[in-house]
């Protein structure tokens, strides 16, 4: 997969710089790529249900695994990601992020980076496409429970479009930590708009309810069973 990165990344790369679609096309064929090798080299099937967005929407999901990124970018027309500034320096990918428009935030320095956030996502308003945050901030194994932060509800009141719920269970299949990959089936499923106008704690109770909910049937149909008291490392 990184070694395929890595060809794919030098390959586009001149089209990549002069051009996003470029970009764009060298992510799209990157998905494709690991979604095929999943298959073939370990029998880990992928799966996108529902409908994907194609409007400006905002895409709230749930983050268990590299896994997911790969599904919800292969399944959105212009898809772009609040991600965590540390990728920004990552070989390739902290490129390309850059250029299909990721906004990278500081996440050790809460009330400024919603800010700076908030910011970056209203200077960025005129570029189409679909901004998916992980409302969790983080990769969240199977089983855990974590809080849904209220960035996600700065950026749902601010930008004044419908949310997107967006559940999981690739980390079943793909743990956060480790190299280790099972066979079975890997699901994204997008889940009914929220509409736009709803106050911000009514906002979160909702997406929290229906994300964790239905996450929790998807890992459930995986064969996945939480162990009572489990917590996150």
């Amino acid at each position: 997969m990184y070694l395929a990165m890595a060809v794919i990344g030098i390959l586009f790369l001149p089209w990549a710089m002069l051009s996003r679609r470029g970009a764009r096309l060298a992510c799209k064929t990157f998905c494709r790529w690991v979604r095929f090798t999943a298959r073939w080299m370990v029998g880990l099937r992928t799966e996108v249900r529902g409908t994907p967005p194609e409007g400006e929407v905002l895409v709230a999901a749930k983050h268990q695994s590299f896994l997911d990124i790969i599904l919800l970018y292969a399944a959105l027309r212009r898809p772009r990601f609040i991600m965590k500034r540390e990728l920004v320096r990552a070989p390739v990918l902290g490129l390309y992020a850059l250029r299909i428009g990721c906004i990278p935030v500081d996440r050790g320095r809460r009330g400024e980076a919603i800010r700076k956030m908030s910011a970056d996502v209203a200077a960025g308003n005129r570029a189409p496409g679909q901004l998916i945050i992980y409302p969790q901030g983080t990769r969240i194994a199977p089983g855990v429970d974590a809080p849904y932060k209220i960035g996600t509800a700065v950026l749902y009141e601010q930008s004044g479009q419908p949310c997107v719920p967006a559940a999981t269970n690739v980390g079943v299949f793909w743990p956060r930590k480790g190299i280790y990959r099972k066979p079975g089936l890997a699901v994204v499923e997008f889940l009914d708009p929220i509409p736009p106008g709803l106050p911000a704690k009514d906002f979160m109770a909702r997406l929290g309810v229906e994300v964790e909910q239905r996450s929790n049937m998807l890992m459930a149909e995986a064969g996945f069973a939480p162990i009572r008291g489990e917590a996150e490392e």
